[in-house]
């Protein structure tokens, strides 16, 4: 008994069947007096499948404020730049750690105290929207 190929699939099914049991195709039903005419068979190999991944949209706030920012107090780097602002520790507050450190350095200087008064004066001055803004932190 000679077997048919699938038209959509290409594996062998049965004469008498009236769908591949592999891929679910309707087959035309054949006479048992016709011969079957031996095909070639055409194995088709596999496609790599290429996945293209987009990266996420980056979210656009309206305010420009990004909540994965830390919570930070707008009055206590105010005021930690005003009287520690000479060793840099407003700036270690707001994760500026590599500012903080060169403030640390020049210390003997007295040249960030003075920076770290004006910053601390600027700090208290300035509106919430900015200072989270221009520090990347959120007013809590």
């Amino acid at each position: 008994m000679a077997d048919r190929i699938c038209p959509q699939c290409g594996a062998p099914i049965d004469p008498t069947a009236t769908e591949c049991k592999f891929c679910g195709e309707k087959l035309a039903v054949q006479q048992a007096a016709q011969q079957v005419q031996p095909q070639q068979v055409y194995v088709q190999q596999p496609q790599p499948q290429v996945v293209i991944q987009q990266a996420a949209p980056q979210q656009v706030y309206v305010s420009g404020i990004n909540p994965a920012w830390p919570v930070k107090s707008k009055m206590a780097a105010g005021l930690l730049a005003i009287f520690l602002g000479g060793l840099g520790v407003h700036k270690f507050y707001l994760g500026k750690i590599g500012a903080g450190i060169v403030y640390l350095c020049f210390c003997w200087t007295w040249i960030p105290a003075v920076v770290g008064l004006i910053e601390g004066i600027l700090y208290l001055c300035s509106s919430d929207e900015n200072f989270q803004l221009k520090n990347h932190v959120r007013i809590g």
